[in-house]
């Protein structure tokens, strides 16, 4: 069963918002990673590239938590469980629109050489928000 965005996560998600991703690593430990955010339809949607930890972990287990916290109101939070569907197709433009996002510029500029981009979409079973939903 998916979950729902509620308004007021919708609209933190779609700030330029650091958020975590919590992943599992091979020994089955949590790890945490900050990522660029952002929103499609009714999913939450973060990039990375091929050969990075957090890629590898998903590989694995695609199970995920996201959390997200107003830097402007730290009880104003959201956390997403749910699983982590990959897309390679679109994930290069993606990163571009993230870091037009983050950092007001139309090409990700830490992209490396030979690098491939993955698109991650997160399909909640769960959202939590913390403050009330306005």
């Amino acid at each position: 069963m998916t979950a729902a965005l509620s308004t007021r996560a919708r609209a933190l998600a779609q700030r330029p918002v650091i958020a975590t991703v919590a992943t599992v690593d091979k020994q089955g430990h949590p790890q945490l990673t900050p990522v660029w955010i952002d929103v499609d339809g009714n999913d939450l949607v973060f990039n990375t590239a091929k050969g990075r930890a957090k890629h590898a972990n998903l590989e694995r287990d695609p199970h995920v938590a996201v959390s997200i916290v107003d830097p402007d109101d730290p009880y104003n939070v959201v956390v997403v469980r749910g699983v982590a569907e990959p897309e390679e197709q679109g994930a290069d433009e993606h990163i571009d629109a993230l870091a037009k996002k983050y950092l007001g510029v139309d090409s990700y500029p830490m992209r490396q050489p030979g690098e491939v981009r993955v698109k991650y979409r997160v399909r909640a079973d769960r959202v939590v928000m913390q403050s009330d939903d306005q």
